[in-house]
């Protein structure tokens, strides 16, 4: 039999949404419809006047070769970074959910990350693999390999992807975590006895009643990854060098805080909102078919 929600008054339905309604309204769809307002104009170095100029904003956009370069950036970022945090919390998570002795303390260790902020995460990750004072790079560099974020670009990438995936891997540990143990252990059983190996039981039973939380995990990476990731950008290389981890939420930021274009800077992030809401709809219309619930 279904169960309902009965309230006594009708008023009271719409009193318990309007504080997360005016929450939306206020920090949500007023800044992205004043962000699209603003796109069309072009205001004075002082910021006092504005001039319509339509979409010469975006014009001057697409003709800017590092505009792409930072989409490319930010492609590689996004798809390494999702990939890594969501294998690596799985792995984890699986090991997790077999621990007996000293679990809560195994889990609670792997949890702790998600209670850093993201410039204090990239700050960490800045001492470890500086290359005169940290002690990843010192070891880096006895085995020969020549580390130096500040110069290689390359290497200034993946050390964002590495503090990025560490940020994350809680998030996602927790989530697969709580997945794993609401899958009915009768059903392992039962294939352990038909003869199913364990990694014929894993892929065949337990990774497919997983396919909501990955589903909802991947919607979650690929969002915290073109916005959140930019404060563990920002602490850790600033955008360098010469652009080399400046992704598209970092270049909001660079052009329009730092550069006073804020004409661009608003047409930039209106662009970065419709590819994640693109994205998102993208994953929902395709990827969501294979969801089994």
């Amino acid at each position: 039999m279904e169960k309902r929600a009965i309230f006594s008054s009708k008023l009271l339905p719409y009193l318990l949404l309007a504080p997360q309604l005016a929450i939306t309204l206020i920090f949500f769809y007023w800044p992205a419809s004043q962000a699209v307002k603003e796109s069309f104009y072009i205001q004075d170095a002082f910021g006092t006047t504005s001039d319509f100029v339509g979409f010469d904003n975006y014009k001057s956009l697409f003709e800017d070769p590092y505009y792409f370069h930072a989409m490319g950036v930010t492609a590689v970022f996004a798809a390494v970074v999702t990939a890594a945090s969501l294998s690596i919390a799985l792995l984890l998570a699986v090991q997790a959910d077999r621990v007996v002795r000293g679990a809560t303390v195994y889990r609670t260790l792997l949890v702790w990350p998600y209670a850093v902020a993201p410039a204090v995460a990239g700050v960490l990750w800045v001492f470890l693999f500086q290359p005169s004072l940290g002690i990843l790079a010192h070891a880096l560099q006895r085995m020969g390999y020549d580390w130096n974020p500040t110069l290689n670009g390359g290497q200034a990438l993946a050390l964002v992807m590495v503090a990025a995936v560490w940020k994350q891997i809680s998030y996602n540990f927790l989530f697969f975590l709580a997945g794993l143990q609401s899958i009915p252990k009768s059903l392992i059983e039962a294939a352990a006895i038909d003869g199913a190996h364990r990694a014929r039981r894993f892929w065949t039973i337990v990774f497919p009643l997983l396919s909501p939380t990955t589903f909802f995990l991947v919607v979650v990476n690929i969002v915290y990854v073109f916005f959140d990731t930019f404060g563990i950008i920002d602490s850790v290389t600033g955008g360098g060098p010469a652009k080399a981890t400046e992704t598209l939420v970092y270049k909001v930021y660079q052009d329009g805080k730092l550069g006073a274009d804020l004409g661009g800077s608003n047409a930039q992030s209106v662009i970065l909102m419709i590819i994640v809401i693109a994205l998102t709809s993208i994953q929902f219309r395709y990827v969501e078919r294979k969801v089994t619930y």
